[in-house]
């Protein structure tokens, strides 16, 4: 294949990186820790008021997809800033998403560690997006999550179910996930 990853289609996506779930390592946090400070290093400060792990990997016990999922709050102004951009591009990271001023939950997603070929070296979902988005309130879910291990164990068990039935379909697999986490977050009040 010699697209780049911009050019992949769903199909190329559920095709060469299909859901695989893993058992929790626990080495997640110092690899997220160290590319945490990667950013911050390469970017300039005004484009990331804050930087946290979340998502499944950020979640002790559960098993999860191998990916480092990172959330960066942007200042709204920033959102999509070329020169953020190409910072983090400068360290491997491939925007997918472009600027969509008719869609108000538009946010940058990149991601790094994919190859072309189907191959991957640890793999890193960045989510930028400026406070309030939705997006934000997964913060809220990684929490709840971790304060309660019964919920977590029932949301491992959901994600193992839909590794089976969506095995190569990542946007149905993150869709059925979604009745669940409104209901945790319901819970978070």
């Amino acid at each position: 294949m010699n697209k780049t990853l911009k050019e992949f289609t769903k199909e190329d996506w559920d095709t060469l990186f299909p859901i695989t779930l893993v058992d929790h390592d626990p080495s997640w946090k110092k690899i997220y820790d160290i590319e945490e400070k990667r950013i911050r290093e390469n970017t300039t400060s005004k484009f990331t008021k804050r930087i946290e792990h979340f998502g499944s990997s950020s979640i002790p016990n559960i098993k999860s997809k191998p990916y480092i999922d990172i959330l960066i709050e942007v200042p709204q102004q920033f959102l999509f800033n070329q020169v953020f951009v190409d910072q983090l591009e400068s360290i491997g990271y491939t925007c997918l998403t472009q600027p969509n001023a008719q869609d108000e939950n538009n946010y940058m997603i990149l991601v790094k560690g994919y190859k072309p070929d189907g191959t991957s070296d640890q793999i890193f979902h960045l989510h930028a997006c400026p406070s309030g988005h939705p997006m934000m309130k997964q913060l809220e879910f990684k929490e709840y999550l971790i304060a309660h291990p019964l919920r977590a164990a029932e949301y491992e068990r959901l994600k193992i179910l839909l590794e089976i039935e969506f095995k190569n379909n990542r946007s149905s697999y993150r869709i059925a996930k979604t009745e669940f986490i409104n209901e945790t977050l319901a819970m978070v009040k």
